[in-house]
């Protein structure tokens, strides 16, 4: 199947409507009935702010974080007409894939 891979990039402190913003971008790609997202936290990294953003042994509010979504163009389109009627500005990257599965469910 050929789609996008979608990258949102952000850190673990940002928050949208009372939640963290992870959290949210999560939430809405179930709502969206995405097929999946997949959350990856990040060691460092620098932000459209051109700040160091870093995972401290006692802080991990500031620590860069990756949600990465594979969608169909239909899906993509949905979910970009969404996340533009909300109040949230987000980095992010979107390249053409093709995926699917392989391989036998087990017994």
């Amino acid at each position: 199947m050929d789609g996008y891979q979608v990258t949102f990039f952000t850190q673990q402190s940002r928050s949208h409507q009372g939640k963290p913003l992870v959290d949210w971008l999560v939430h809405l790609s179930g709502e969206l009935g995405l097929r999946g997202v997949t959350v990856i936290p990040a060691s460092i990294g620098i932000g459209h702010d051109h700040q160091l953003h870093s995972a401290h042994f006692f802080e991990l509010s500031d620590q860069p974080v990756l949600v990465i979504m594979v969608v169909t163009a239909e899906e993509c389109a949905r979910l970009f007409v969404r996340l533009e009627t909300e109040t949230v500005k987000i980095c992010y990257t979107k390249a053409a894939v093709t995926f699917g599965t392989v391989g036998k469910a087990p017994n």
